[in-house]
């Protein structure tokens, strides 16, 4: 990633000329924000209206992130990496989005979070073996995780009116996404590592355009 003082825009609106406190504020308020937008969202769609085309709906949203990146004012002229660096974590990106948003029609969003909250320890395996990274970490960060996700799971339970629903079809579509997920962070933190100049704004838009066409297989 750049340098400190990369100039940083949120929907089009720099943000340069704020204090850093306010810029954190901002963009922590925003990620939560959408977060929650995206969650109530999914749940509403795969559970109210019963809509079950997961490669579809990831389909839609790279359309969606690619007019957002746009009104951020990103250009292919401010890439940095060649377009064969996006190939294969556009393949596990899209395919991790797919299987995510395709589970919730047979798991509701609570199994799904459940899920999910274990992402960070396939992560750190898969770091070992990734080409450029090769990560190894101490015994107590793996402690740290593994208590980082059982408290995720027993705060996702903490409500009994909410308790998960199971099912082997979509517990099997979401553990393919861990697995996706478990190289898609390695992978981009290679990209980051090996070319410090490359930006937030080229990953998501180069991952997203390159992916794109795998969807049309699964739909």
């Amino acid at each position: 990633m750049k340098s400190e003082d990369q100039t940083r825009f949120l929907l089009g609106i720099s943000l340069s000329d704020r204090p850093k406190w306010q810029q954190f504020l901002i963009c922590s308020f925003g990620f939560f924000f959408g977060y929650l937008v995206n969650g109530i969202c999914e749940e509403y769609v795969y559970n109210r209206l019963q809509f079950s085309y997961g490669w579809y709906f990831t389909f839609v949203q790279g359309f969606v992130y690619l007019i957002l990146i746009w009104f951020q004012g990103f250009t292919m002229k401010q890439m940095v990496n060649p377009w064969n660096t996006y190939v294969k974590l556009s393949g596990v990106l899209m395919g991790s989005h797919g299987l995510t948003k395709g589970s919730l029609a047979y798991l509701n969003y609570p199994a799904q979070i459940m899920f999910k909250s274990t992402k960070v320890l396939p992560v750190m395996i898969m770091g070992a073996f990734v080409p450029g990274l090769r990560r190894k970490y101490p015994f107590n960060e793996y402690i740290s995780a593994l208590l980082l996700v059982v408290g995720l799971i027993l705060f996702t339970l903490a409500d009994a009116q909410t308790s998960p629903n199971f099912s082997i079809i979509g517990v099997i579509m979401i553990s393919g996404a861990l697995i996706m997920d478990a190289f898609l962070g390695n992978f981009q933190e290679a990209i980051f590592t090996m070319n410090p100049e490359t930006t937030q704004m080229e990953m998501l838009f180069c991952s997203t355009i390159v992916g794109i066409p795998f969807l049309l297989v699964p739909m």
